[in-house]
This record gives structure tokens, sequence and C-alpha cells, in this order.
């Protein structure tokens, strides 16, 4: 039972860490393609 709810904990660790790790990254692309817009107007 112990090493089902490790399993479990490790399981979830890694997919909030690979969320997380999503999520910035597309915060990043959304600001570039922003910065490339307003460079463009410029």
């Amino acid at each position: 039972m112990v090493r089902k709810m490790l399993t479990l904990a490790l399981i979830g660790g890694t997919l909030a860490v690979a969320a997380c790790n999503t999520v910035r990254g597309a915060g990043q692309d959304l600001q570039s393609a922003a910065n490339a817009t307003e460079d463009a107007i410029n």
C-alpha cells in the first residue's frame, strides 16, 4: 500500500513539474510574439 502511494505521489509530482514548464514556455512564446508585433509597429 505504501509503495502504491509513493508511486502515485511521484507520478503526480512529475506531472506538476511538466505542467509548470509547459505553462512557462507558453508564456515566453506569447511574450516573444508580443515583442515581435510591437517591434514591427514601431
